[in-house]
């Protein structure tokens, strides 16, 4: 009787014992997502003391669609010239940018086509991930294809908390190692769904000693498609007052600066030109010689007017014309352009 009174009680015990539904090991989560993650591999321009110069820039992503759409950080792909994502096993397909928000650092590819062995990644409501969940993350490290890191959500930070620069972005922060190739990819959570899109790593050497930034699910769903943030191609800096008068800006008027517009973009459609030459005034670096924007849609090229302009961007549909007002060489043009 006492034995079969421990054997009840110990199965008493064992049923009441909360069991995590869906809960797997780090090498079945592996191997259930590898087929959904991708390597991504882009070429673009950038303007440096020494003049243009072609550069490369690798990183990591998700596929989230029968359709072929891909997550990735904006800062891998927004404007580069051309970009190509490997599935596992090595196949490579062409990737163009249907949707980007720098502020949040986070961007949409379109795929040219959808490889038979390709695996759509199943994605989670990041509200439900608390701190002290295990997660997973995959991606390309240094360039190394499909390498596994894991560690807990430490935090959690609010939009506009952490980074000025991306004030649009929810972040977990996370102890999952993150490196140079792992933006953009994947993390997930013990189920194997997507939770949220790695944007960078904090570190005062540059190793992965530091926090890593992840761009939570939700946040990616909203901007990329729901919204569906226009992608301009462009990227810059706005100027300061001090600046905008020394460089003789219409009064009472700051601007964009234009560095770089990727090939194929609505920024390069629409004629605007990329910055020639790297200047430095009062120790702060800026590329010269390109469109300074000073209207967009009606708005003057100002932060507080940065939000409207991007509602208005994320209002238009495919063929709506928009203007932009610019500043070349002295003179103010107005260039019209038309929604993708």
């Amino acid at each position: 009787m006492r034995v079969t009174g421990t054997v009840v009680l110990t199965a008493l015990v064992v049923m009441s014992v909360p069991v995590a539904v869906g809960a797997q090991t780090l090498g079945e989560v592996f191997r259930k997502v590898t087929p959904s993650v991708v390597v991504i591999r882009a070429t673009g321009r950038e303007v440096s003391a020494g003049g243009q110069k072609q550069f490369a820039e690798t990183g990591s992503g998700v596929l989230i669609s029968t359709d072929g759409k891909v997550m990735t950080a904006a800062h891998v792909v927004h404007t580069m010239d051309a970009i190509t994502v490997e599935f596992l096993g090595g196949e490579s397909v062409s990737a163009r940018v249907i949707s980007s928000e720098p502020a949040a650092d986070l961007s949409l590819l379109q795929l040219e086509r959808v490889p038979a062995t390709a695996r759509v990644a199943k994605m989670a409501n990041s509200d439900s991930v608390q701190v002290g969940d295990a997660v997973v993350i995959v991606g390309a490290p240094y360039g190394l294809s499909y390498s596994l890191s894991n560690g807990v959500i430490s935090a959690r930070w609010a939009p506009n908390t952490v980074y000025p620069t991306m004030p649009l972005a929810e972040f977990f922060q996370t102890t999952a190692t993150i490196n140079t190739g792992n933006s953009g990819g994947p993390m997930f959570n013990m189920a194997g769904d997507v939770i949220g899109i790695v944007s960078h790593n904090i570190s005062k050497s540059g190793g992965s000693e530091g926090l890593g930034v992840v761009v939570t699910l939700n946040t990616a769903k909203q901007l990329l498609l729901e919204k569906k943030s226009f992608w301009s191609g462009l990227e810059g800096q706005l100027l300061p007052d001090d600046v905008a008068d020394l460089l003789n800006l219409p009064a009472n008027a700051t601007g964009f600066i234009v560095k770089n517009v990727a090939r194929g973009s609505p920024g390069e459609e629409i004629g605007l030109r990329a910055g020639t030459r790297v200047v430095v005034i009062d120790g702060r670096e800026f590329v010269l010689g390109g469109d300074i924007i000073l209207e967009a849609l009606g708005f003057g090229m100002k932060a507080a007017n940065l939000p409207k302009i991007r509602e208005a961007l994320a209002r238009l549909q495919s063929g709506d014309s928009f203007k932009v007002k610019v500043l070349r060489a002295g003179q103010t043009l107005e260039l019209t352009g038309k929604a993708p």
